[in-house]
């Protein structure tokens, strides 16, 4: 048996920002990792997605050329070859950057295998026994397998396959109309992919307000993306073209055939191969890890970090999980997960830019709040960019006059909510935004003429 005085278990987000803060506090650190260093971001979520997103939108741009002047030489040509390797090495890049960055910290020790608990105190990868009183499990997600019926006899894609992909499919058909799904489906399509969204409810992203749901669609459909919502039945089957996918809808053919099938409904965390019964560690019903508003299991001295304890799915609330975890065990801090504004952004072309609640869950709370809204018609910045689908809205507390949501789906709107954000960290009145001066010309600088034509609104 080895004894250290911390195990962090997965190199994801939090876990080598976690090894970094213990090994420089003097701690004897041990740090897990089964397979590639850097977690879902690194190799398989947000940094190769977005370098394919942003290959999609050069694309959309040639194709639009003309539209601004530019005359080119023929239709622009996707090297689909060319977007996978340069989406690689971004990803091979940073993997490589995090794995050097851990294996220098002085006073930690690099081990590669799988962590299985033995005792609340004790990890076991192949055959060396690890012990330490303090245990940080970073062991992330992966794609869900859904249980259709006939999915034992096709291939399908997850989002990890896809980055893989180095030949265009025919007709790729998206089973799921979240953000993964639509993300996939708008690339490929500019890159001259035919697609095809199969949603099982009524409408896409259904977490977001109606209005939002319905303009992302609207974006889509412009762009040449087939949509199947309602499908309730979904099963699939063998096709000479590929795969047979049965929908059921109420309108349009039962099935819709493709050439591959991307199946994008949602994700499980990598907690059931790690021996969690043996510590003691609950997990709920979907096999998250139960933690407390410090991000403590219900075992005293392990802790659970990032997309496995299903109080965040995004890289920058796993980091803050480390910020919450560090300050709390180092600083004598009391900082929890409920303090944190939720934020995230859905990265289509024009992206969507979200904080705090929805409009929706902002009236069902029975308080009276203030509206406000412009479409990007109406935003200087866009116009001149020829990027004028979308609008933004916030949603205002009309008691405290505190923001409490905002959605910003247009150009620049995954940057353009900050500002929105930092105002409701802040914890100050949305007057402070309105009386701002802003930037000319920017998409940010309609936030302040938006707060000043807010309009009263019940639940």
């Amino acid at each position: 048996m080895t004894r250290f005085d911390a195990i962090v278990i997965g190199a994801g987000q939090a876990g080598p920002s976690l090894a970094n803060r213990l090994s420089t506090a003097g701690m004897k650190v041990a740090m897990v990792e089964r397979h590639l260093f850097g977690g879902t971001c690194v190799n398989t979520g947000c940094m190769p997605t977005k370098t394919m997103v942003a290959s999609a939108y050069a694309a959309r741009v040639a194709q639009r050329a003309a539209e601004y002047g530019v005359v080119l030489g023929g239709a622009p040509r996707i090297d689909l070859a060319r977007v996978h390797e340069r989406a690689a090495t971004v990803s091979t890049n940073a993997r490589n950057g995090v794995e050097g960055w851990v294996r220098s910290m002085p006073g930690c020790t690099v081990i590669q295998g799988h962590a299985r608990f033995e005792s609340a105190t004790s990890v076991r990868v192949d055959n060396e026994l690890l012990e330490a009183p303090k245990i940080f499990i970073n062991v992330g997600g992966r794609a869900f397998r859904p249980d259709f019926p006939g999915i034992d006899d096709v291939p399908y894609l997850t989002n990890t396959s896809m980055l893989q992909l180095t030949t265009l499919p025919e007709h790729l058909v998206v089973v799921g109309g979240s953000y993964v799904g639509l993300e996939f489906a708008q690339m490929f399509r500019r890159f001259g992919a035919q697609v095809t969204i199969v949603e099982k409810g009524p409408r896409l992203v259904s977490r977001e307000d109606e209005d939002v749901s319905t303009a992302i669609a609207d974006i889509l459909r412009a762009e040449g993306i087939a949509m199947r919502t309602g499908a309730e039945c979904i099963r699939l089957a063998r096709h000479a073209k590929g795969v047979e996918v049965h929908v059921d809808c109420r309108e349009g053919s039962p099935s819709v055939i493709g050439t591959h099938v991307l199946l994008a409904v949602g994700r499980r965390p990598n907690t059931d191969d790690l021996g969690l019964d043996q510590a003691g560690v609950t997990v709920d019903k979907r096999g998250y890890i139960v933690v407390d508003d410090e991000l403590r299991t219900s075992v005293p001295g392990i802790w659970a970090v990032g997309d496995c304890n299903g109080r965040g799915a995004f890289t920058h609330t796993a980091y803050n999980d480390y910020e919450i975890v560090a300050a709390n065990i180092f600083d004598g801090a009391h900082r929890r997960v409920s303090d944190r504004v939720p934020a995230y952004a859905l990265y289509i072309d024009p992206p969507l830019g979200r904080c705090g609640v929805t409009e929706t869950e902002a009236r069902r709370s029975g308080r009276k709040v203030l509206i406000g809204s412009r479409p990007m018609t109406k935003v200087g910045r866009a116009i001149e960019k020829g990027e004028t689908r979308g609008f933004m809205k916030v949603i205002v507390d009309a008691q405290t006059q505190k923001i409490l949501g905002a959605s910003i789906l247009g150009t620049g709107g995954d940057e353009a909510i900050h500002g929105i954000l930092d105002v409701m960290n802040a914890g100050v009145a949305y007057t402070a935004l309105r009386d701002a001066v802003p930037i000319h010309p920017t998409v940010s600088e309609l936030i302040p003429t938006m707060l000043g034509e807010l309009r009263e609104v019940s639940g």
